[in-house]
């Protein structure tokens, strides 16, 4: 019997590189890292270094040129599209910078968006958004629109959404970036106490070392290749 704990989540030598004209162009370079179950895992580094790629492929919105990922110890090259799609819209949930609600739809309906869309009974899913949208701090805010949102509310609306799916891991790329100093605190400070009380894994893309220092592991990106700061 195989007793073995998998992180979450695990890279291993994972390569990208694009191609423009006869030069080739690498953004990440040999990473192997590491997503421990229940831990937040911040990923900084200035701008174009490769932080958003790096997350696309851990959630499997892109591919790797060379190296492999691991969900739970299984490889994402053996399974077959089908799986994946399910691997993601099940276990893996996403926090943007920019948040993506559908304008025409309320609080309460962008949250309940990822259960609509694949066929659950609109009654079966209200319940379940109106206490995220609690855990989250809107609970007067249900039936506002997006427009009728500020940044900040707009991004704890993604955050409820991300976790309609009960996911095993949320990938929050730069979740701050599109808001000042004092509405980025307070989704951090949101992004912390969710992952204390639900236990989900946290990836966090952040060009903010503040933000970075308070995770459990700090993952900075240089020149493609990964260093670890702290944990």
């Amino acid at each position: 019997m195989n007793n073995q704990v998998h992180p979450i989540l695990a890279c291993r030598n994972l390569r990208k590189c694009y191609r423009d004209g006869s030069r080739e162009l690498v953004i990440l370079d040999d990473i192997s890292l590491e997503i421990p179950e229940g831990e937040i895992v911040a990923i900084s580094g200035p701008s174009g270094v490769g932080k958003s790629t790096l997350l696309h492929i851990m959630g499997t919105l892109d591919q790797p040129t060379s190296g492999q990922v691991y969900f739970k110890g299984d490889t994402l090259a053996d399974m077959s599209q089908a799986k994946i799609n399910r691997l993601r819209n099940q276990h893996i949930g996403f926090v943007f910078q920019f948040y993506h609600l559908l304008p025409e739809f309320t609080a309460l309906e962008n949250v309940m968006m990822p259960a609509l869309s694949q066929g659950m009974h609109r009654r079966k899913c209200q319940e379940p958004a109106a206490h995220l949208l609690e855990q989250v701090g809107l609970s007067d805010r249900m039936t506002h629109k997006p427009g009728q949102l500020s940044g900040g509310e707009q991004q704890r609306v993604a955050i409820a959404r991300a976790l309609f799916n009960k996911p095993e891991l949320l990938l929050c790329d730069e979740p701050t970036g599109n808001l000042d100093e004092s509405t980025g605190e307070g989704i951090i400070e949101l992004l912390w106490t969710l992952n204390q009380s639900s236990h989900v894994s946290f990836v966090v893309v952040t060009h903010d070392e503040t933000v970075a220092q308070r995770a459990g592991r700090w993952i900075a990106l240089h020149d493609g290749k990964a260093f670890t700061r702290n944990g």
